[in-house]
């Protein structure tokens, strides 16, 4: 099961990837991203469902781990797509009101959901049993987030991938907050967003889009669980600069003639300068 399963979910994240990489409008890469997650969704249902868990063990790793893997992405997407869709026109103040009432809808969603929220979130596995096997559906009390299809969900696992979904979207929201200038916003671990003056980016626009896209696709951050958007949002915020069309930078970078990573080159470099100079006497034979 598991080799499938990862092909469906690795064909899912190329095309995630690809519309990423198109430099469309955000809310049109967030709606191609919606139809993709449930294309994969669907694949997946219609897999399992002409297959037989081996065991017990195999049926809660499926729907305690696989299944809400492309679940909450799905979720996600829709959430900062309605996000973006709805967000109305106005000055700071209203754009925070705004986010802050995302934020207090999902403060009330985990508030309403704490006992299995703090299951989740403490690693416990004592009722997974219970929580990710088939046939455990109390109608009175998980209507709200269960599937139809009780063939195809237990109690727990559409909550959990809505619990994984919001988590992120808390994420966007505190960072789509911080970068209104709210420095004094306390995030997530009670955490300032960043509590010190932000720095300056005094190399190019294009040597950003090089440096984030080279972060992104070496897996140095989340190891690779970061789209490239949200990573340019970080990078945005730090610097408060704008990449424009990052997309269009890296094919920028593609077509060079000469020397394709400049930047890199240069960071390299500069990095080998520094080593020599500071450590020229430790050096190993061959690297003076």
């Amino acid at each position: 099961m598991k080799t499938f399963t990862d092909r469906f979910y690795s064909a899912m994240e190329n095309q995630l990837a690809e519309i990423t990489l198109s430099g469309q409008p955000p809310t049109e890469q967030y709606k191609q991203s919606i139809k993709v997650c449930k294309k994969a969704m669907t694949k997946l249902k219609n897999y399992i469902s002409s297959y037989a868990f081996e065991n017990t063990a195999e049926e809660v790793n499926f729907f305690k781990e696989i299944k809400p893997q492309f679940y909450s992405k799905y979720i996600y997407y829709i959430n900062v797509y309605n996000f973006l869709t709805q967000r109305p026109t106005g000055g700071e103040n209203i754009q925070q009101d705004y986010i802050k009432m995302h934020l207090f809808e999902l403060k009330t969603f985990f508030d309403h959901n704490r006992a299995f929220y703090s299951y989740y979130r403490s690693g416990n596995t004592l009722l997974d049993e219970v929580y990710y096997t088939r046939g455990g559906f109390d109608v009175h009390a998980e209507l709200e987030d269960f599937e139809e299809d009780e063939q195809y969900s237990t109690s727990h696992d559409y909550k959990l991938s809505k619990i994984i979904a919001h988590e992120k979207f808390q994420e966007y929201l505190n960072l789509e907050l911080a970068r209104l200038g709210n420095e004094d916003f306390v995030a997530l671990n009670g955490k300032k967003v960043f509590p010190f003056p932000h720095p300056q980016w005094t190399a190019s626009q294009t040597d950003a889009a090089e440096l984030l896209y080279s972060l992104q696709t070496s897996c140095a951050v989340n190891n690779g669980n970061i789209d490239i958007k949200d990573l340019v949002l970080i990078w945005e915020f730090i610097f408060q600069m704008e990449i424009k069309e990052p997309y269009h930078k890296l094919i920028d970078v593609a077509k060079r003639q000469k020397e394709m990573f400049v930047f890199l080159t240069r960071l390299r470099n500069s990095l080998w300068s520094f080593i020599k100079e500071k450590f020229k006497k430790g050096l190993p034979p061959g690297n003076e």
